[in-house]
């Protein structure tokens, strides 16, 4: 964990949330929001580059990375849209530039739609956005969450090194795939990690997906030419239900933008946080 210690902690209504932040403070703020299964570790290269000319927030969701995670515990969507929320004033962020991943993104437009939060402008990589979402896979599991969760440990550390790995079109170098399945083993991980695919509702997103066309600030929507997990073509529908969004296709990148091209996200990135409008 050494070379991405979050080292501060928030006490969220969902459990402490690990978070820090990169580059001097009182420059324009960036926040960053990881998907799943995965956590900010995600954001790394991406988050060092930007903190020469930002002061970068990265934050590891309830029940992920490096946050807390317990029985019972609510990870949910609509929960995780209120934490960021809580997050957002915990900094006294007014107007962040704010960009999200995967389902990291449906936080942050849950945040916005439905909790009042404000952005100075939002990009979005691969988000989960528009329905029908999850895999076949996802959705077996979500199914049957309690039975996988009694899996024997080698058997889950496969499946998920498996699962996690298939996020990546040129592959995961072999001490990156052990970092993001790391959080997920031992008896707390291992619960957690089904624990998060069985509160993965696609309500969630039907709830806001309707109101796209309301937001009103600049929005970046990035998609991974490669991405086998959700198709290229959402990015295309997504873009033509938010007023003035515009489309950056990611070439050879799969699902993992931050994984497989975190040069080419980091420059369409920093062009669109120095000139939203």
């Amino acid at each position: 964990m050494s070379e991405w210690p979050l080292g501060r902690t928030f006490r969220s209504t969902s459990g402490d949330v690990r978070w820090d932040s990169l580059g001097e403070p009182g420059r324009d703020p960036v926040v960053l929001l990881h998907g799943t299964p995965f956590s900010s570790y995600v954001w790394r290269a991406v988050a060092r580059s930007l903190s020469r000319r930002y002061q970068v927030f990265v934050w590891d969701m309830p029940g992920y990375g490096a946050s807390q995670m317990f029985a019972g515990q609510d990870v949910s969507l609509a929960t995780q849209g209120r934490v960021f929320t809580e997050l957002l004033a915990h900094w006294g962020l007014a107007e962040p530039l704010v960009v999200a991943h995967d389902f990291g993104g449906a936080v942050a437009l849950r945040a916005h739609l439905l909790h009042r939060a404000r952005y100075r402008a939002l990009a979005l990589v691969d988000p989960v956005a528009l329905a029908p979402w999850g895999s076949p896979f996802f959705r077996l599991v979500g199914e049957h969450s309690t039975v996988f969760e009694q899996l024997p440990p080698a058997l889950h550390r496969a499946l998920v090194r498996e699962y996690v790995g298939s996020a990546s079109s040129p592959g995961l170098h072999p001490a990156v795939l052990d970092r993001l399945v790391q959080p997920w083993l031992g008896d707390l991980g291992q619960a957690a990690f089904y624990r998060q695919i069985a509160q993965a509702d696609q309500r969630y997103t039907d709830e806001v997906q309707d109101r796209y066309g309301e937001i009103g600030i600049p929005t970046l929507v990035c998609w991974g030419q490669e991405d086998t997990w959700i198709p290229p073509a959402k990015g295309h529908q997504l873009v033509a239900r938010i007023p003035g969004a515009r489309l950056e296709p990611i070439a050879r990148a799969g699902h993992l933008v931050q994984e497989d091209a975190p040069a080419e996200l980091t420059a369409a990135l920093i062009a669109f946080l120095q000139h939203p409008h």
